[in-house]
């Protein structure tokens, strides 16, 4: 849940008080009830990268990955108290249905199930919230076999109309239950639950039932959610990488891509579109470590390639010609499974960017006021990804260790150049400072075990990697530095790296690159702003607030 700006502690507030703007506010949110309401309170600038659109590639109608994904979980077991609880119940159900196996039971357990709670977020006013996850999975459930009697038995489907799918109407909630109307609901809630809603509605509306009730365009359903949607194309989320979130609004925004209307449907792919190319920007062979809003409790994951985002995507890509990539899905197989039953295709030039980073770019991502950015930096063979900054402890946002990503297949954060600082405490970094070809952070460069220098000096060290790419590091308890250079002599370029830099105190603010940019960086700056500050004695702009949806030099042409 997230609190609107005017109240940070509604509970601590006399009753009088508190009473007065909940009127208020609840006149503010009925004033808008024939209208969408914005949940975030601004409009970024999109920049100059345009998501591409382009769907060209020739995907298979059948995956052994995806089909090996179902039967872990047709396998699993589901005991009676399963069916009243948040869990895996109706991904088990689901994946059953799909391989056609125990199907009579599948409908036998389905017709049991009753509605344990209520939608929205579960805290200690509402304990019995979060229906609206297996909610979602049973509109997949209901839409994808609904024309299907011999694997969604007729009974069932009708149990699940006029019982589990408990959402119907045009009752949009914006706001977390329990809370009077005081706090904004997330993002996934949002649209787990107004997503279904509005699929119940489309579905008996579909059957020839005139009733206004159902009429997503008379009860004003469609515009809001085509609002919500709009908002996450513009502005991204608000709960941006989330772990686990983000696996959970994917959901919601498949079953809407691929069972809505025309326009809510295109919309939902437009957001999904979004949210691959971010992560394609970010990533190289599936290594994905981006900064994240949401929870703290994830801050200890260390693994590179099995968050909930690349569940998806490993599903989607086992449907294509590409054979060699990283198939670990770790804890990600609940989203893995999503992605291996669900319609949705990438498009052409996110499937190739996941592997393929040409030329090389680099890229700033914004995701808006009091957030942290996201900053890429690639080479033909290389990336180098951002770890972000934490805003305060009420930001919710977990920063991580700048990432220099090769082309190889490390999967954990020991095994890769990555630094951070100051000390280890992530709410104390800005780990923002990454340029092009260059990092910078107030802490430690970690050199992973396998990687023997070829060349030292002091704090100064050259390591040739594979595919010709040469990384330089200096490192020392208060300042970590990471320039990466392609095709050069490792030696060479090592020796005039330090004749460049042989002062250490300026080393603390600035670096030269040889034949290249002076770059200026302030490794104590604040956290609302860049650590980098200038290229060859020009300002950069340190404002990421500011800064668009995302912009850069990708030196593609986008369709």
């Amino acid at each position: 849940m997230r609190v609107k700006k005017i109240i940070k502690y509604f509970f601590l507030m006399p009753l009088g008080v508190l009473l007065l703007l909940v009127v208020i506010n609840n006149k503010q949110l009925k004033s808008q009830s024939m209208g969408a309401i914005k949940y975030r309170d601004f409009e970024m600038d999109p920049g100059n990268i345009i998501v591409p659109k382009q769907r060209t590639l020739n995907w298979k109608e059948k995956s052994v990955f995806a089909d090996s994904i179902c039967q872990v979980f047709a396998d699993m077991p589901i005991t009676d108290k399963m069916l009243f609880r948040k869990g895996a119940t109706t991904r088990i159900l689901l994946a059953r249905l799909k391989l056609r196996q125990n199907v009579s039971e599948a409908n036998e357990i389905l017709q049991k199930m009753t509605v344990w709670g209520n939608c929205g977020s579960s805290w200690s006013m509402n304990p019995k919230g979060d229906y609206d996850f297996p909610l979602t999975i049973l509109t997949t459930i209901f839409w994808m076999f609904e024309d299907q009697p011999e694997v969604l038995y007729p009974k069932t489907r009708e149990h699940l109309l006029n019982v589990l799918l408990s959402e119907d109407g045009g009752k949009f909630s914006y706001t977390a239950p329990k809370t009077l109307g005081l706090v904004f609901e997330t993002e996934n809630h949002m649209l787990m639950t107004e997503g279904s809603r509005y699929l119940k509605n489309r579905w008996i509306r579909l059957q020839g039932n005139s009733d206004s009730y159902y009429d997503n365009v008379e009860n004003g359903m469609e515009e809001k959610l085509l609002s919500l949607l709009e908002e996450m194309k513009t502005n991204g989320l608000y709960e941006f990488n989330s772990i686990p979130y983000i696996g959970y609004t994917i959901t919601a925004l498949l079953n809407l891509e691929a069972f809505a209307d025309k326009k809510v449907s295109d919309t939902a792919r437009d957001v999904l579109d979004y949210l691959n190319w971010s992560y394609a920007l970010s990533s190289l062979n599936l290594k994905h470590f981006p900064p994240m809003r949401r929870r703290y409790e994830k801050a200890s994951i260390q693994e590179l390639t099995t968050d909930y985002h690349s569940g998806f995507i490993k599903s989607w890509l086992s449907y294509s010609d590409i054979e060699d990539y990283d198939k670990n899905i770790g804890a990600a197989g609940r989203h893995a499974l999503m992605g291996a039953v669900m319609p949705y295709r990438p498009t052409d030039q996110f499937v190739e960017m996941l592997f393929d980073k040409q030329e090389g770019y680099f890229v700033r991502q914004g995701h808006g006021e009091e957030a942290c950015p996201e900053i890429s930096s690639a080479g033909k063979n290389f990336l180098i990804s951002a770890g972000g900054v934490n805003r305060g402890r009420k930001s919710r946002i977990v920063a991580r260790p700048i990432c220099l990503f090769l082309n190889d297949s490390t999967d954990h954060l020991s095994e890769i150049f990555h630094l951070s600082g100051p000390g280890v405490d992530f709410m104390k970094w800005n780990n923002t400072g990454v340029y092009k070809n260059f990092a910078c952070a107030a802490g430690p460069v970690h050199i992973p075990e396998n990687f023997v220098a070829v060349a030292n000096e002091g704090n100064w060290s050259a390591y040739a990697v594979a595919n010709e790419v040469t990384v330089i590091t200096y490192s020392s308890d208060s300042l970590g530095l990471l320039s990466v250079f392609e095709g050069v002599i490792p030696q060479e370029i090592f020796e005039k790296v330090l004749k460049e830099n042989a002062d250490v105190q300026r080393l603390y603010r600035e670096f030269q690159f040889p034949n290249g940019a002076l770059l200026g960086y302030d490794l104590k700056a604040p956290k609302d702003q860049w650590v980098m500050m200038s290229e060859n004695d020009q300002s950069l702009d340190r404002d990421f607030d500011a800064w668009p949806l995302m912009e850069g030099n990708l030196p593609l042409t986008i369709k």
